[in-house]
């Protein structure tokens, strides 16, 4: 069943050329894993046993609070509680050590990532066999916006298994579609700062109003959630 939640048609999230193809496929990812964990799996025996060890990070707990019904959280929370309670306060004399390991491990560990990991290594493998196949996905994949410094590593180190042959006009390819917006977002991210010039006082913004939040996408991978009154915004 969950093999099925992350199958996803590559050409499919490569088609809207709007953003990172690879954020768009990890962000479909988490959409059904979550609502798979705060659905048909919350009661499945071997899904909250993984729950329960794993556990889930704050961007992860985000997003099933944001899917799930508040009783469907709140059945996934008392067992991972009961879990925790068990790893981190366990009977007898106290070991300092142990403590802090089953709490790093807490931090360190989340079943929807855990999940993400391995599905998008599968996904990066079908994306790759895609590119040195088919002359249509060749063209789809050059016309993607932009690939987001995140992903730019993830799918570099998937490349390095392809046959040199196909990895050199891949990276060149790879490499212009995360260079050329990081350039691009230079600019406007410079622009923005010099606006704040009083001898440019009334000039032309171009694209560099939201350049603060394009730049942070494309570094973390994430947009970002804070949220500023527009009238403070260009001040």
């Amino acid at each position: 069943m969950r093999e099925d939640i992350c199958s996803i048609p590559v050409n499919e999230v490569f088609e809207p050329k709007d953003g990172c193809p690879f954020c768009r496929m990890r962000d479909m990812l988490e959409d059904r894993m979550a609502t798979y964990i705060t659905g048909a799996a919350m009661m499945e025996p071997d899904v909250r046993i993984e729950t329960n060890r794993l556990g889930f990070c704050s961007e992860h707990f985000n997003q099933i609070l944001a899917r799930g019904s508040r009783l469907s959280v709140a059945l996934i929370l008392e067992s991972l509680l009961a879990e925790v309670k068990g790893q981190v306060f366990p009977e007898g004399k106290a070991v300092p050590k142990k403590i802090a390991a089953a709490v790093h491990s807490r931090e360190d560990n989340c079943f929807i990532c855990a999940n993400i990991k391995d599905s998008m290594r599968h996904l990066l493998e079908s994306t790759l066999a895609l590119w040195q196949n088919e002359q249509e996905f060749r063209d789809l994949y050059a016309a993607q916006q932009y690939i987001c410094l995140t992903h730019y590593g993830l799918v570099m180190e998937a490349a390095g298994k392809m046959p040199k042959k196909n990895f050199v006009p891949f990276e060149a390819e790879t490499t212009r579609l995360a260079k050329a917006y990081l350039e691009e977002l230079s600019g406007d991210v410079t622009h923005f700062c010099r606006m704040f010039d009083y001898r440019n006082a009334g000039g032309d913004w171009g694209n560099s109003k939201d350049a603060i939040e394009r730049a942070m996408t494309w570094l973390t991978s994430r947009a970002p959630t804070a949220q500023q009154d527009s009238g403070e915004k260009n001040r």
